[in-house]
């Protein structure tokens, strides 16, 4: 059975939303696994989004341990805003402490969830940590907003979803799943040529991120991100991929991949 750890910061609906797909996924017997804690970065009453996700936790009975990053930076006298991916000392500390408050639980894989902090390289080192990025392994870096925009820009045809080992460098961890889908196509055709002879700063600034094409690359996406992590967990749990003591991902046979494509699955659940 594996043992997953679950990180999340739990700003949004998405969260909720993922923990419930997994724990469901348990019960039904399609996920041979246990979460044996969920780490929160926020505590009860610093967000109300965040205290229904606490308040799911507990109801689903799942050991829960937080520590606020925002009074830990208060008490510091920090920002809690920390864009460089060399980690100052507070952060540093800070990921000591939550790696002391979950010292008891023994976990085979975490994900990060809907974590919002970058993770430091001591923490790196003690976790296989999983996270999912809103493009193909050799697709754009940045966020989901950002990929978009990149993607209409190149003319991409085909876009994907994966999930990557955590390392100090944000986004640039070894692959270790992902899904691929054509952004062209009936659904899309009529949406690029829309956009033919218009240039992408002029979109931007008259539609943004209500132009057609931007949320339908979005809605295709999105629509495979959860699929993706459940059918990530549930590789590793029937010991198709995993992590081994180099941290490279290896197949059943122990054999190193470049990561292990669940498209067809995907595709067959979305």
């Amino acid at each position: 059975m594996l043992k997953i750890g679950w990180f999340s910061t739990a700003r949004g609906d998405s969260s909720r939303n993922l923990l419930i797909e997994a724990v469901n996924s348990i019960e039904k017997g399609e996920l041979k696994a246990k979460i044996e804690f969920v780490f929160c970065s926020r505590e009860p009453g610093e967000a109300e989004k965040t205290d229904r996700f606490i308040d799911l936790v507990n109801k689903y009975q799942i050991p829960l341990v937080c520590l606020s990053v925002k009074k830990f930076a208060a008490a510091r006298q920090q920002n809690i805003a920390v864009k460089d991916e060399q980690l100052p000392d507070w952060r540093m500390e800070y990921d000591r402490k939550v790696m002391s408050l979950l010292s008891n639980y023994n976990v085979d894989i975490c994900i990060l969830a809907g974590y919002m902090l970058i993770v430091g390289s001591e923490m790196c080192s003690r976790y296989d940590m999983i996270n999912l990025h809103p493009a193909l392994p050799d697709g754009p870096k940045g966020t989901w907003q950002e990929v978009i925009w990149q993607l209409i820009s190149e003319k991409a045809t085909r876009s994907g979803v994966m999930m990557h080992l955590v390392t100090p460098q944000l986004d640039r961890g070894p692959v270790i799943t992902y899904c691929s889908y054509a952004i062209t196509g009936p659904d899309f055709d009529d949406l690029w040529y829309q956009i033919d002879t218009a240039s992408i700063s002029k979109i931007k600034i008259e539609q943004g991120e209500e132009n057609s094409l931007f949320k339908a690359i979005r809605r295709a996406g999105f629509s495979r991100e959860i699929p993706l992590i459940i059918h990530t967990l549930k590789a590793f749990s029937e010991g198709r991929i995993r992590i081994n003591a180099d941290k490279k991902l290896a197949d059943a046979s122990g054999k190193i991949i470049n990561g292990y494509d669940l498209t067809a699955e995907i595709n067959r659940v979305v």
